[in-house]
């Protein structure tokens, strides 16, 4: 690694389109440090993401979940450090066999990418902890991967009812030690943005193992 961009801070504000992939051979060299982010269609993933990297085009966002069916790999100005938009799940209008084809993939790249630090795991407050959600809990406590849940969309509730979302979220979550980090998140008030990006940063610029 470029001593001089190794000694830069990490800076989301950085991040840039480097390449999507459909299948694990096509993702980038298994080097560096990354953190993929998975969240079912519609749990504000994409919402999420322009606002960690202060980029409102950055990861597409649509009114039609689903729309997201490759793996999208950005870049930082930190070398080999990467953010990742894992495929949404559920809602895509697309054929039975192109879903399984494509979650096929997504189980390839979770079980077999060797640079993955974390995962970040969307959900919306106000439907937290579906089947899907669950699953991934699960899928990071069997395999010892650090786990960051962004409880978004956090301004549709009033402040209360948004701490008692996250108390509920929180009791349900206290035996899986996969899991780091609990936010209370907004991509529109940018609550929670700081702690995210200061969890992603712990995360990417840690020692490898």
């Amino acid at each position: 690694m470029d001593p001089e961009l190794s000694s830069k801070p990490l800076s989301f504000n950085s991040a840039r389109f480097l390449i999507s992939a459909s299948r694990l051979d096509e993702c980038p060299p298994d080097s560096g440090a990354e953190v993929a982010f998975a969240g079912r269609s519609n749990a504000g993933k994409s919402s999420a993401l322009n606002a960690i990297t202060a980029n409102g085009k950055l990861a597409r966002t649509s009114k039609t979940p689903g729309r997201t069916r490759l793996i999208n790999f950005f870049t930082l100005n930190r070398e080999g450090c990467r953010l990742v938009d894992l495929p949404g799940y559920g809602y895509a209008k697309v054929s039975r066999n192109m879903k399984d084809d494509w979650q096929q993939h997504l189980g390839h790249y979770l079980n077999d990418r060797r640079c993955l630090r974390g995962l970040v795991l969307v959900m919306d407050i106000r439907h937290p902890l579906t089947d899907f959600d669950q699953m991934m809990v699960n899928w990071c406590e069997h395999n010892n991967l650090a786990l960051m849940i962004l409880a978004t969309k956090a301004d549709k509730l009033k402040f209360g009812q948004a701490k008692t979302a996250m108390l509920g979220i929180a009791k349900q979550l206290k035996e899986f030690s996969c899991v780091q980090h609990l936010i209370m998140f907004s991509a529109t008030s940018k609550r929670g943005v700081d702690d995210c990006r200061e969890a992603l940063s712990d995360w990417l610029e840690a020692p490898a193992d």
